[in-house]
């Protein structure tokens, strides 16, 4: 990619997450044109009509409902398009369903450009931004799926709430596939530097063990929690998407729990899990090698594992 600001976005998608995406960059002044594309142009239109609406109370940017040819040009396609997932249902049930729908729009982004990063949204993100991958024939660098960004998130914000700390000061990462087999890595966790095992000890205001237990159920079924009570999720992954896209935009060199190829990462290869990872322009910059414990690397390797059995299923 040049030495260039990056303007424009494309997301593929018009549902709750793709539009809540394209309201949250509206206003993030970040980019300065969205496209938004659907299948159902009329629900596309309407979207960006109720956020045109609201142009004066924004930094000046041009978003509009567009078609595949309007991809052309975007420094990023996110993808968020695909079939929902319904109560009761896991990411990995919906997998063959959106393989299929992947098949046409990622031929159809890459028919008008080439040169983009793509950023995958839509569940399972690890599977899919592996069928990605294989099908748009793009180097693993410009490949990213939102992974565990928002998983982390919820885990920094229920550490947070569980220890009366600002969750921007809490330090933690969920890593592995953004779903079941997610890893808590509690060895890397720690609240100014100062291990959670310590500050736990230090605090004796809880039975540790099973507080560490429920937080990580209550990261790990947060999605089921909030499909039950409100259909879907948009909100936080909206946010977790927009703070990928800032660090594409700025070049920032940030480290983010995105997920992309492994190539013998951690003990784990041709498969895509979320690590931190440091993220720039170029997409993926580098995968870092954290030390986690015995347990957290077993589980990781499980994680993939999981995954790679599923997309052997797959007809890629």
């Amino acid at each position: 990619m040049e030495d260039k600001m990056i303007k424009k976005i494309t997301v593929v998608g018009a549902g709750f997450v793709g539009s809540t995406t394209a309201y949250t960059l509206m206003i993030s002044g970040l980019v300065s044109e969205i496209v938004l594309i659907d299948l159902n142009k009329d629900k596309a239109e309407g979207e960006v009509m109720d956020m045109n609406h609201g142009m004066p109370f924004v930094r000046p940017v041009k978003v509009y409902s567009g078609d595949y040819s309007d991809c052309k040009d975007s420094d990023i396609v996110v993808i968020t398009a695909g079939a929902n997932q319904k109560e009761g249902e896991t990411r990995i049930d919906l997998v063959k369903k959106n393989t299929a729908i992947f098949k046409g729009i990622i031929g159809e982004v890459v028919k008008y450009n080439s040169n983009c990063i793509l950023l995958v949204v839509t569940n399972p993100v690890d599977i899919l931004t592996y069928v990605t991958y294989k099908l748009s024939g793009f180097p693993k660098n410009k490949v990213i799926g939102s992974g565990t960004v928002l998983d982390s998130a919820r885990f920094r914000y229920l550490l947070g709430d569980h220890t009366g700390v600002d969750p921007r000061n809490v330090h933690a990462y969920i890593l592995g596939e953004h779903g079941d087999t997610e890893v808590a890595t509690w060895s890397l966790a720690n609240i100014a530097g100062i291990p959670m095992e310590k500050y736990c000890s230090d605090c004796h205001g809880c039975k540790e063990s099973l507080s560490r237990n429920e937080i990580y159920e209550n990261v790990k079924n947060a999605a089921y929690e909030i499909i039950k009570k409100k259909g879907a999720t948009y909100y936080a992954v909206a946010l977790a998407v927009r703070r990928i896209v800032e660090a594409i935009v700025r070049n920032e060199n940030s480290i983010l729990t995105v997920s992309s190829l492994l190539d013998g990462h951690y003990g784990v290869d041709n498969v895509c899990l979320s690590v931190p990872t440091v993220v720039n322009r170029n997409g993926i910059e580098r995968i870092l090698s954290v030390d986690l414990s015995e347990k957290e690397s077993e589980l990781l390797k499980k994680s993939g594992e999981s995954l790679k059995a599923v997309i052997k299923t797959l007809d890629l």
